[in-house]
């Protein structure tokens, strides 16, 4: 549970946010986030905006995202763990060490294997997803927000409409389960 050394529930920190909202003319700011290669995309950003939890006001960290964002990633993550069945030694260049080594004709393997079980899993809809909000309370900068939406883009409109509801406490996730695949949704 968030506590008062947490600088997300700070009033000060609060009003500061709100100002530089309004100066943005916005009901939040975006967050560079060099880690996040994708937020180039279009499908995901991180912002922050102010809201209440359980009656206080606090500062949401969120991570805005496409639910094909979303699809692709589960697929690309169950892919991988289904390819280290076939090659035990293989690791991702995400997660690589500096000191890892393959030869070529190894990875050049690996990467046609992976490629062959993405698409056995987009045709066969293996990974079904769908709209979520998850909170997290243990976050060291007010509440951190994992937000999916189903979307082609995430823009300052879709952001705003979602704000809005989430504060007004009108929001209403998709429930319906989706499967996507490189050549349009299924």
């Amino acid at each position: 549970m968030a506590t008062n050394q947490n600088p997300g529930f700070d009033p000060k920190e609060i009003e500061e946010l709100r100002a530089e909202c309004s100066e943005g003319e916005t009901s939040f700011v975006y967050i560079e986030d060099p880690d996040l290669d994708m937020l180039e995309s279009g499908e995901c950003e991180h912002i922050q905006f102010v809201g209440t939890y359980k009656g206080q006001d606090v500062i949401y960290d969120a991570l805005v995202y496409t639910l094909r964002l979303h699809h692709s990633s589960m697929v690309y993550e169950m892919a991988v763990e289904q390819l280290k069945t076939s090659f035990p030694s293989y690791v991702p260049p995400e997660e690589r060490k500096a000191n890892y080594k393959i030869s070529p004709e190894d990875e050049e393997e690996a990467e046609t294997a992976l490629t062959e079980l993405i698409e056995e899993l987009e045709e066969t809809e293996a990974v079904k997803v769908q709209e979520h909000v998850e909170l997290d309370l243990d976050s060291d900068y007010g509440i951190a927000l994992d937000v999916c939406l189903n979307v082609e883009e995430i823009n300052e409109e879709v952001i705003e409409a979602f704000i809005q509801k989430f504060n007004s406490g009108t929001l209403q996730l998709d429930t319906t389960l989706y499967s996507f695949s490189e050549d349009g949704e299924e």
